[in-house]
């Protein structure tokens, strides 16, 4: 049985993964507005493929909660009805949540398969849940971890929400991204404890452990300080354009340079680690991925401000630095049960 579980568990932390990699294309693309308002899009379930679905035409039928874009704003219909002639606002009222009124299809299908990963996400929650709470005797531990991330994943479908709802408010992005690492979190513990018992060849070293709690604080931190410096190199591409990629990092504020600096202390405590385990023979497999993955953070930062963002390093940069912060707790919960 503690197999299924397991299974689950990982199903559900690659689900996890998933909505990161989604979300990040989202961010590179800049598609978080694709879809105005949640969880529907534009009023629809199948998000519009074509500037004339939201657009208003007479004699057409609209059904309530449809939304429209007109004279650069954004309406809604309030009943089911057919346009006449000539618009008429008593159909229709604002929308006041947030005043972004474009419409661009492939932003709004990137934002809409975003949100399908997140919905098949939910459903493997669910499933998690319901093996999980089959160990209420046995292990309350386990169903307790459970449903911590499950209530994550609700908060967190809340908050994807309030992203849409306050156009974007860099705030609210980077409690969604911490939330996220959070919910990597507690599901790692889970998957620690059904696997409990299968790795005992580890050696537990104090300064290691201390070490480790170390990294993942800072790489904490450092997503979360990762997440500003994304939202400001937005506001540049709204100014400058995606093609004029080059601006981007023009005139950074502190957080770009405090985010840039603070990796040569995550290099240094995560190399302290890798040294650690190599001389005291301590026996952690997954040292070498973290290593790996400090490599491919720093690489991508390079390319990033140096080469323009070529195409597919943000996703990679954001990827990696969320998996590097769960392979870091991992590695935590192993050093402790060494003890």
């Amino acid at each position: 049985m503690k197999k299924q579980l397991s299974l689950l568990v990982k199903a559900s932390l690659i689900s996890v993964y998933l909505i990161f990699l989604a979300g990040s294309v989202v961010r590179m693309t800049g598609s978080g507005m694709g879809c105005p308002d949640w969880p529907k899009c534009f009023g629809y379930y199948i998000p519009p493929t074509s500037e004339e679905q939201i657009t208003w035409q007479p004699n057409t039928s609209y059904k309530k909660g449809i939304i429209i874009v007109k004279d650069a704003a954004l309406f809604v219909a309030e009943e089911d009805f057919i346009s006449q002639n000539e618009f008429n606002i008593q159909y229709w009222k604002k929308y006041t949540k947030h005043s972004y009124a474009t419409f661009n299809k492939y932003h709004t299908w990137t934002e809409y398969i975003n949100r399908l990963t997140s919905v098949l996400a939910g459903f493997v929650f669910l499933f998690l849940l319901f093996s999980a709470n089959k160990y209420w005797k046995d292990n309350k531990k386990i169903p307790m971890l459970a449903i911590g991330a499950f209530l994550l994943m609700l908060f967190e479908a809340w908050l994807g929400k309030t992203v849409v709802d306050t156009n974007l408010k860099p705030t609210v992005i980077t409690i969604h991204m911490v939330a996220g690492l959070f919910i990597i979190a507690l599901l790692l513990q889970l998957l620690f404890v059904s696997d409990r018992g299968q790795n005992k060849s580890t050696v537990y070293n104090a300064l290691f452990s201390r070490l480790l709690v170390v990294s993942v604080v800072f790489s904490l931190i450092q997503i979360a300080m990762g997440t500003q410096v994304r939202q400001f190199i937005d506001e540049q591409v709204k100014l400058f354009g995606f093609e004029n990629k080059q601006y981007s990092l023009m005139n950074p504020s502190f957080k770009f340079y405090f985010h840039r600096s603070f990796t040569i202390a995550i290099v240094l405590v995560n190399l302290g680690l890798f040294y650690l385990n190599q001389i005291k023979n301590l026996g952690y497999q997954l040292v070498n991925w973290v290593v790996f993955l400090i490599f491919l953070e720093t690489i991508t930062g390079i390319l990033m401000y140096y080469a323009d963002f070529p195409i597919g390093t943000q996703a990679t940069h954001l990827l990696a630095g969320a998996i590097l912060f769960g392979l870091q707790f991992y590695l935590w919960l192993q050093s402790r049960s060494t003890v």
